[in-house]
């Protein structure tokens, strides 16, 4: 199997994996009111502790009092990550002075390569604002496990490989509570107006 059949298979993989944790969301925005005997499924987030872009230690208590996004990726990534980043960024841009009032997290899927150096010469390229978060395996297990993402290495031609992983934006309330997928497929003017209402 070549490499873009791999990284085709990779994508759908992923596409579907994301389709299913929405299905999941839905299922648990819907049941949050629902009164006795109804099965409520676990919620999306909580504490973690990991390591930014600059080599700081950064945890869930660096957020509070603030609605922010998360996205899960990796810089190796070939197409979904950049573009995803590139939205948030365009939505940061478009916030101006209410972008300091929220926060935009890139967290890493794979930390072999994802060193804090790594990361930040990777977000270079995006608004400053997206913060980039990793750590070592157990720790970006445990926050993925959080937040309910699935992700897996993948081997590609040679020594290679890529990571297949959840692709969806989380929206969080200022108490660290997931509120639901971010639309990214919108304007970023539309975007941003719609983050700037729950800042």
């Amino acid at each position: 199997m070549n490499a873009r059949v791999s990284r085709l298979l990779v994508i759908i993989t992923a596409f579907f994996a994301g389709l299913a944790l929405c299905l999941g969301v839905i299922l648990f925005v819907g049941g949050r009111g629902a009164g006795n005997g109804v099965i409520q499924a676990a919620p999306i987030g909580g504490s973690f502790h990991l390591i930014d872009q600059d080599g700081h230690s950064f945890s869930d208590q660096d957020l509070k009092g603030k609605t922010f996004l998360v996205f899960f990726g990796f810089t190796h990534c070939p197409d979904v990550c950049p573009t995803t980043l590139f939205e948030m960024s365009e939505v940061m841009r478009k916030l101006g002075p209410d972008a300091n009032r929220t926060a935009a997290l890139f967290i890493s899927v794979d930390p072999e390569r994802d060193t804090p150096e790594a990361m930040k010469d990777y977000l270079a390229s995006f608004d400053p604002h997206v913060r980039g978060l990793t750590g070592d395996s157990a720790a970006l297990a445990a926050v993925a496990k959080a937040y309910r993402v699935y992700y897996k290495k993948v081997p590609l031609e040679g020594d290679d490989y890529t990571m297949d992983h959840t692709a969806i934006v989380y929206l969080m309330d200022k108490e660290g509570r997931f509120v639901s997928p971010f639309n990214m497929k919108r304007t970023a003017e539309v975007a941003a107006a719609d983050l700037r209402k729950r800042l």
